[in-house]
């Protein structure tokens, strides 16, 4: 779903209403911001957090975002937020500098900060993530071996990413990158997309014009955008990539991606939960980084993500 500013605008008078009614009623109100609301990866984190809302009866759960990714419109809903009288901001990051600033004054304000998937530089509570260098190395490898068992030990490799900010996205790039050390690949400048799938496919078709074998795509537009090019290379490259969702399961199943590294944005979303009511609470929190983890999804196995 694509927030238009009207229905953002809403959603601030509402969570107005969910802030004061917190203080009457007893419970917690915590804000759920992601970058955008229109990856189904957000979709399932805020699946997950409401689960976890549900389950423990005291927590008011808000979840907004702005309708693009971009640095100045996250933080205007971050400041949107505090004026809801937000307890707890769960908050994956677009960039780890721009939104510091507001994360600061929302923290000097008595607001709570944990990130979810992606990290800022301000210093928070307690991280909930992916291993993202981990898990873009393994999809690195993945990849590796795919080229490796058809014969394959040179040629060119592009790579999509969603900007040169985004802490998650750069640091599945990097360890990528790590993969094919010592190799005799060439793997080629990133180029950026902004997370959106035409963008992607059109970055996709370009590095296929420049004699791309493969292309990694860093999250879940950048990989639909390289699945459609892809098809429409007639399988002459193969693309690998990032995050679980209906269109990238489907080009899973048809070949057009060899493989998808799946997080799990329900866990981050429904352990962040917890997290902020025992925060509340003054409970120990536990270690400050939660590697949430993630699954190799191949066209073998597949159906069972679905």
């Amino acid at each position: 779903m694509k927030l238009s500013k009207l229905a953002l605008a809403f959603a601030f008078g509402a969570a107005l209403t969910t802030g004061a009614q917190a203080a009457d009623d007893g419970k917690y109100s915590v804000f759920l911001v992601t970058m955008d609301q229109i990856d189904q990866h957000w979709v399932r984190m805020n699946d997950g957090a409401q689960k976890a809302a549900n389950e423990l009866g005291n927590i008011d759960l808000t979840w907004m975002a702005p309708d693009i990714k971009d640095d100045s419109k996250q933080i205007e809903v971050v400041n949107n937020a505090v004026a809801g009288g937000a307890d707890v901001i769960m908050i994956a990051a677009n960039g780890p500098t721009a939104i510091s600033s507001s994360l600061k004054e929302a923290n000097a304000a008595g607001v709570k900060i944990i990130y979810v998937d992606s990290p800022a530089d301000f210093p928070a509570l307690k991280t909930l993530a992916t291993n993202n260098m981990a898990a873009g190395e393994t999809a690195g490898k993945t990849l590796l071996k795919h080229l490796n068992d058809k014969g394959i030990t040179e040629g060119r490799i592009g790579i999509i990413g969603v900007n040169a900010a985004t802490n998650s996205t750069v640091s599945r790039e990097m360890g990528f990158r790590t993969a094919f050390a010592n190799t005799n690949f060439e793997l080629l400048e990133t180029q950026y997309c902004d997370g959106d799938t035409a963008k992607a496919k059109d970055i996709a078709a370009n590095y296929y014009n420049l004699g791309c074998i493969a292309v990694f795509g860093t999250n879940e537009g950048s990989t639909v955008g390289a699945g459609n090019a892809v098809r429409e290379s007639g399988g002459e490259m193969v693309g690998i990539g990032f995050d679980k969702s209906d269109m990238v399961l489907s080009l899973v199943k048809n070949g057009q991606l060899i493989a998808v590294m799946a997080q799990n944005p329900d866990v981050m979303g429904y352990e962040g939960v917890k997290t902020a009511e025992k925060a509340m609470k003054g409970e120990d929190l536990g270690e400050e980084y939660v590697d949430t983890g993630v699954s190799i999804i191949t066209k073998e196995n597949v159906e069972q993500f679905r």
